[in-house]
């Protein structure tokens, strides 16, 4: 060992020949960004970043977000080292099957990840997100003497997340918000796969983000410790806007013929190059993740810090709780994830009417009636509010001035509302939600997608949703979005038939846990449907419920529909009857809630021995099959729509009571 090396400088090195042992053994990784960049974590993990790892769920931790998730060898080596629940074992089963070490850093899987990440650009944009709740949550709680919740966000971010488009949306968002919470260092080694980013970045990207009203500073050179902990202090002393600190670094730092070059973004570097690498940095190239008494002494006593400052915190709420011990019962409820006693009460009840009324207009009742009884219920849309009836007509807007306002003005950055969404539900104590256009959806993928693989739980509000919308035409007319959603394993899709279901759509949604739920609500008016005729629309819990039974007889036929189609088969039952058919009218608004009932309470909805059954949804047939069996039959939408009023529309693509009796007729053999 190279007695001349200063701790850190012993320490750092430790990190990255850690990296580069665990990549090496999985055989598969990305060696060069922890190497380059291993300067950057320390100063975080030694100097700045307050956590426990010991508790590292603690609520007023600094956040961290490894937005280079291929890097993640980084975060794994600093977890261990800070004393995190992350063993040497863990960091040698990198990439192995049941191993806390993934590929990319996976919340719920390891200690000390705050957010999933991997797909470029994502977690840059959660960090606003987070921001966004650590900001909301101080202005709820905090009080003179009592800052309960000072915490910031961190992150180390790469060429490749500047590349991807919604950074860009996050960090206008995050400027136009004056998140001074927020302090990213941008990893800037100019090299991605395919070669040096000039070929396709060339970019000044201090100019772009001094332009979004960040804070922006540069570090010229990435192993200049001393300049890297000024940045950051210059950073925290920053509090108006968000801060960028682009550090100049060398990927694969330490390796004579893999550094600066492509070769080592995404493959080991090879046990002889390796054997170079740890000569170059004064280790013993026979050793393989060997690390210091010093260094393991070193980076344990930066972890004890962040133990002490729980403690402190702990011993802040105690107090608090004393002088305040409303608002403090409130906070740990809304930690705690449990809703306020007795809040469904104030869920509106829609009297029976054949005035029409749109489930947006229902819901946005809904939120309003909910309110005040749920503080923790912040959101809003990507500039759609007032189509998508989503305000909360008592609150504030969010702002720089105004940090407790509870509506949320996105702008139209659908992928960042998404994607700040995840941030703002890894954050205990707010529920939030955003809402656009179903079609819109498409924007939205990959966070609606982390989401659902970190089963959590924002809830995504989308109107509009088929070609009931009319006139807007094709662009905006969703077919395929439904089956799209629903194909995501461990998301909830519910899309309600009237206002009733609604209202009870937002009690599920309010009560789930475990992954994102995505709440579709219809454009065009839909009659109020009688519940003391009908079934109680309470009964939307169990994602399908016998809405109108057969009159009389033994139902020969089962009609099938979720949203606005649900009424259109209630009048076709009603024709049927007339002609001596007897159908059983379901209510579908969720297939994921179904599935999770009991084969009983399936047999009783879908008996087997009545299996001439027609769905009626007005967008695509795919995966209806299983519900309507072989002997069944699908209305549902098989190309784009058109440019139309909407009845206009529903005639001609069959959504008709007269095309219900037709094919009900057709299955029946009458």
């Amino acid at each position: 060992m190279d007695s001349n090396l200063n701790i850190e400088e012993l320490a750092i090195n430790t990190v990255r020949t850690l990296s580069i042992d665990a990549v090496q053994k999985a055989n598969s990784g990305h060696p060069g960004m922890p190497m380059g960049a291993a300067p950057m974590g320390h100063v975080l993990y030694a100097h700045y970043m307050k956590y426990n790892p010991k508790n590292p769920d603690w609520a007023n931790r600094d956040r961290f977000i490894l937005s280079a998730g291929h890097g993640c060898m980084l975060q794994y080596s600093l977890l261990h080292l800070t004393g995190f629940n992350v063993t040497i074992d863990d960091l040698k089963n990198f990439r192995q099957l049941n191993s806390k070490t993934a590929g990319h850093p996976e919340y719920g899987l390891i200690d000390g990840v705050d957010v999933t990440t991997g797909p470029l650009g994502q977690g840059f944009a959660n960090g606003v997100g987070f921001a966004i709740a650590q900001k909301h949550l101080a202005s709820r709680f905090n009080r003179p003497g009592f800052d309960l919740f000072d915490y910031k966000i961190y992150a180390i971010c790469s060429d490749g997340d500047m590349m991807e488009g919604v950074t860009s949306e996050a960090a206008s968002l995050a400027g136009h918000l004056e998140l001074g919470n927020m302090i990213y260092l941008y990893d800037d080694n100019h090299i991605s796969i395919e070669g040096d980013t000039d070929i396709a970045f060339t970019e000044d990207v201090t100019k772009r983000f001094e332009a979004y009203n960040w804070h922006v500073q540069e570090v010229s050179d990435g192993n200049d410790i001393t300049a890297i902990i000024n940045a950051v202090r210059n950073a925290k002393a920053e509090i108006h806007r968000p801060s960028l600190i682009k550090v100049r670094t060398q990927i694969a730092y330490g390796s004579p013929n893999k550094a600066n070059t492509s070769g080592s973004h995404g493959s080991p570097l090879g046990a002889d190059e390796i054997r170079l690498v740890k000569e170059f940095f004064g280790f013993d190239p026979d050793k393989s993740f060997f690390v210091p008494k010093e260094v393991d002494e070193y980076y344990q006593a930066a972890g004890q810090k962040g133990t002490e400052a729980n403690q402190k915190w702990d011993e802040l709420f105690a107090q608090y709780k004393t002088k305040y011990p409303e608002l403090a019962e409130a906070y740990e409820q809304a930690h705690h994830g449990e809703l306020p006693k007795d809040w469904k009460k104030t869920l509106p009840v829609f009297a029976p009417s054949k005035d029409k009324m749109a489930t947006r207009q229902a819901s946005g009742k809904v939120l309003n009636a909910i309110a005040a009884s749920l503080p923790g219920l912040i959101g809003g849309s990507a500039d759609l509010a007032p189509s998508t009836d989503t305000n909360l007509k008592e609150y504030t807007s969010f702002t720089p001035e105004d940090r407790t306002g509870r509506n949320f003005h996105f702008g139209i950055r659908e992928h960042a509302m998404g994607s700040a969404l995840v941030g703002m539900a890894l954050t205990k104590g707010v529920i939030p939600f955003g809402a656009t256009f179903l079609m819109f959806s498409e924007y939205m993928r990959p966070p609606i997608r982390l989401a659902a693989i970190m089963k959590i739980r924002p809830i995504f509000v989308y109107t509009h949703d088929s070609i009931g919308l009319g006139e807007d035409g094709t662009t905006h007319q969703p077919v395929e979005q439904l089956i799209s959603l629903r194909s995501i394993p461990n998301i909830t899709l519910i899309r309600p038939a009237d206002a009733n279901e609604t209202a009870q759509a937002w009690r599920v949604a309010l009560e789930h846990k475990d992954g994102p739920v995505a709440l579709v609500f219809t454009r065009q008016g839909l009659p109020v449907l009688d519940q003391e005729k009908y079934g109680k629309a309470e009964n939307l819990e169990k994602g399908a419920y016998i809405l109108s039974e057969a009159e009389g007889k033994t139902a020969e036929l089962i009609l099938i529909a979720t949203g606005s189609e649900v009424a259109l088969i209630l009048d076709a039952q009603a024709r049927l009857k007339e002609e001596g058919i007897a159908a059983r009218v379901v209510s579908m608004p969720s297939w994921e809630l179904f599935e999770k009932q009991d084969a009983a309470y399936k047999e009783k909805v879908f008996p087997k021995a009545i299996r001439k059954r027609l769905a009626v949804e007005t967008g695509s047939p795919l995966g209806w099959h299983k519900y309507v069996t072989d002997e069944g039959d699908i209305i549902a939408m098989h190309t784009f729509g058109e440019s139309a009023p909407a009845e206009e529309l529903y005639k001609v693509f069959g959504f008709t009571i007269d095309n219900v009796v037709t094919k009900s007729k057709a299955l029946l053999g009458k």
